[in-house]
């Protein structure tokens, strides 16, 4: 069970949200002077829905063209791409005034600049009790019939993960197109290119979207592994369903290939999306994946994305509107162990997937690459051991600096030195990575690194050597929150709890493109990467299992039974913990670690139709044109019921909470899928400074699909310092615990 109450990591004090607002989005539009004129760039145009003849007889695509500027004879076409299903509108290629000068058209609603999206980057399913011929897959039927689409890099055709062996054909619904010369199968059914000046198939240049897709749906494949690391048979969430990918990811991910990619994905009949990428803290009306998903909810599709790699600070989030699913990142319990020994006997927990067979036991002369005073050689940056003798020995480096793990021991290799010990800095803590190094070396804890650092300077003639271990499985305290994570509050909406939920997105073995030499060097036909690109598409094809386990639950119903059932507990029996291995709080965790065989029978589900989001958007004192952007049709504010944040339906409460505020109630419905005749108590693990009521004690249900409502108040207590504090409020019946986590925040 988690605790009642947290506090933040002491030395992050308050939560800071002012400086996050507009993070990690890199506008393209910027553009150079021209002759005195603006070069084209690309924005992204919103329009009213049409009316009238004129639209109608000129059909959307010549609607939309009349709103360009008028082009020369001969001149490339203005028009990037048109979109017909997730938003009314197109992008374009426009100059700054052209921009400018179609705002005051009658019709338009926006305009803007695009921006750039970044990318959020085998033994899972055994991890997550997912077992073949047993348990929810064979409840499942391991995701047949349901198709997910991926938007990433691309994918890899031929790639084993993605072979059709036992694979029915595609559901009859399915419209969408294949790209690729050699055609796709009953797998891979879907592929395309939205990425602008791209010539060719939807091929994976990367290895990011061929690794997401087989996470979230690839078949079994026996024997798979990196070099010779985490052996075992390797296969996706929802091993059987469908797969579609939609390439948006060239240099960056443009937010005109999203919303042109997820425009084309809901018109094709996927059944899941999937997007591990994202573009920082943004208004939902300003947010193009937003927008997306939020059409895809009403047709149907469920949408699972990653919430970023900005963790551990708060605040940092992508992603965070409440009809997706935000998913953050934990480890399994699974590690490639590098175990640094020590001249003076100290041995510590290390990682390298790297694990050479040749490394001699016997100890080497250590140093500290940082000892000469200069940060540059602390980092192991380019260049910086050039005048540090490090030749044939093991070097500590730190992690930092804006150098990539891999690129430090490459530092040392090029500097003769033997192997490298990669000590994490303080933010990261305990959270290490197995990663594919190019000499020997281990990535440890930051206190590790204070140890080692202390021995260094004890002794004369530090000397250590790196013992290597292999896979190495059943770590008690697995999951962890790592440190990368990209952790809540919602920026733009404290009332609605982000992330919603964590899973596996550390060192995660998955297929990879076997044409692509990368850069360790490696043909392998797998690799392991970590990010909540990872934790992602372990979602999104837990979402599909769950959609061909119950193909009448909404895309909110699914996600209801994914959060209540979540666990809060790792395999010691222990609450989960974070980086700094102490109790990970509710911003990191969300509602807990997905448990999917649990989220297969809920017992409680929380609905939202998307007409329920009005009211919340109005609460939010959008406009009525920036609530309409969102809902794709024409809303009117002050004729709606305005709700406030924490009123919406959601599974979980969120509640600011002023000194001198008074009381707050708020109520909540919930749908009975469990027994026909079932009863309900509650149980409150009441957060710290706040005094919580609920009524009624008991809910009844004599049928399924029965509603039934409740209500919860909410009163903070007198002279508390602390800025959130978090508890649980669990619905209890004689076969299920429906958990509904807590967070209050003090303004």
């Amino acid at each position: 069970m988690k605790r009642r109450s947290t506090k933040l990591v002491p030395e992050m004090g308050a939560i800071c949200l002012v400086t996050l607002f507009f993070m990690f989005i890199v506008p393209l539009a910027v553009a150079s002077k021209e002759n005195g004129k603006s070069s084209l760039s690309t924005y992204i145009v919103h329009l009213k829905k049409p009316k009238g003849v004129f639209a109608q007889a000129v059909g959307l695509d010549g609607w939309y063209r009349s709103f360009l500027p008028v082009t020369i004879p001969g001149q490339r076409t203005r028009m990037v791409f048109s979109y017909r299903n997730v938003v009314t509108g197109f992008a374009a290629k426009l100059t700054a005034e052209e921009a400018e000068a179609m705002k005051r058209k009658e019709g338009i609603k926006s305009v803007w600049p695009e921006k750039v999206y970044s990318l959020h980057t085998t033994h899972s399913p055994d991890f997550m009790s997912l077992q073949q011929s047993l348990g929810f897959w064979n409840q499942s039927n391991y995701g047949r019939g349901v198709i997910i689409g991926v938007l990433d890099t691309g994918i890899t055709p031929g790639h084993p993960s993605f072979s059709d062996e036992g694979m029915p054909p595609p559901p009859a619904k399915w419209k969408g197109k294949c790209e690729f010369e050699g055609g796709c199968n009953n797998k891979l059914i879907g592929a395309r290119s939205f990425v602008e000046g791209e010539v060719g198939p939807p091929a994976d240049e990367e290895g990011h979207g061929t690794h997401t897709a087989s996470t979230a749906g690839g078949n079994f494949v026996k024997g798979a592994n990196v070099f010779g690391n985490a052996n075992g048979t390797a296969s996706g969430m929802a091993p059987l369903a469908h797969l579609a990918m939609y390439k948006v990811c060239g240099a960056g991910c443009s937010e005109s290939a999203i919303l042109a990619a997820m425009d084309a994905a809901v018109e094709d009949g996927v059944d899941v999306l999937s997007l591990s990428l994202g573009g920082g803290s943004i208004p939902f009306y300003m947010d193009s994946i937003a927008l997306g998903a939020f059409t895809a909810i009403q047709k149907g599709v469920f949408v699972s994305c990653s919430a970023g790699n900005e963790g551990p600070s708060y605040g940092t989030l992508s992603n965070e509107a409440p009809w997706i699913l935000t998913v953050g990142a934990s480890t399994i319990d699974r590690s490639i162990a590098a175990v640094p020994k020590l001249g003076n006997g100290l041995t510590f927990d290390g990682e390298s997937l790297y694990q050479p067979n040749d490394f001699p036991s016997t100890l080497l002369p250590l140093v500290y690459s940082g000892a000469n005073g200069k940060a540059v050689s602390a980092f192991c940056a380019p260049g910086s051991l050039k005048d540090v003798d490090v030749k044939g020995k093991v070097v500590l480096c730190e992690r930092g600096g804006d150098i990539g793990r891999i690129d430090k021991g490459q530092e040392v290799k090029d500097n003769g030195g033997a192997a490298m010990i990669l000590m994490n800095d303080k933010l990261s803590g305990f959270s290490t990575i197995a990663d594919p190094h190019v000499l020997p070396a281990t990535h440890v804890g930051y206190e590790t690194g204070l140890s080692i650092q202390k021995y260094i300077n004890s002794t004369m003639n530090a000397t250590a050597t790196i013992i290597f271990k292999g896979t190495v499985l059943g770590k008690q305290t697995a999951p962890e929150v790592t440190s990368f994570s990209s952790r809540g509050p919602s920026l733009q909406s404290f009332g609605i709890l982000k992330p919603d939920i964590i899973g596996p997105g550390v060192s995660i073995l998955a297929a990879w493109p076997v044409s692509v030499e990368n850069k360790t060097n490696t043909n392998s036909t797998f690799n392991m990467i970590s990010g909540t690109s990872m934790s992602c598409p372990h979602l999104s094809g837990i979402a599909a299992l769950l959609k061909s386990s119950h193909p009448d639950w909404s895309p909110a119903a699914i996600k209801s039974a994914i959060m209540t059932t979540a666990s809060l507990v790792n395999q010691g029996g222990n609450p989960i913990v974070d980086e700094t291995n102490t109790t990970a709080d509710i911003f990191a965790t969300g509602a807990g670690h997905v448990n999917p065989s649990k989220a297969n029978d809920p017992g409680l589900i929380y609905d939202i139709q998307p007409d329920d989001y009005i009211p919340y958007l109005c609460g939010l004192n959008y406009t009525d044109e920036e609530v309409g952007t969102i809902v794709q049709q024409t809303v009117n504010c002050s004729s709606e019921s305005k709700i406030a944040e924490a009123e919406l339906n959601y599974p979980s409460f969120s509640i600011l909470l002023a000194e001198s505020g008074g009381s707050q109630t708020y109520t909540r419905t919930v749908m009975n899928v469990g027994p026909a005749s079932s009863s309900y108590t509650y149980e409150v693990f009441v957060p710290t400074g706040v005094d919580v009521s609920v009524k009624p004690e008991e809910i009844v249900f004599t049928e399924v699909n029965q509603k039934q409502t409740y209500s919860v108040t909410f009163s903070r207590q007198k002279n508390i310092s602390l800025p959130f504090s978090q508890g649980l409020l669990k619905w209890v019946s004689a076969q299920h615990d429906v958990n509904t986590p807590i967070v209050a925040i003090f303004e």
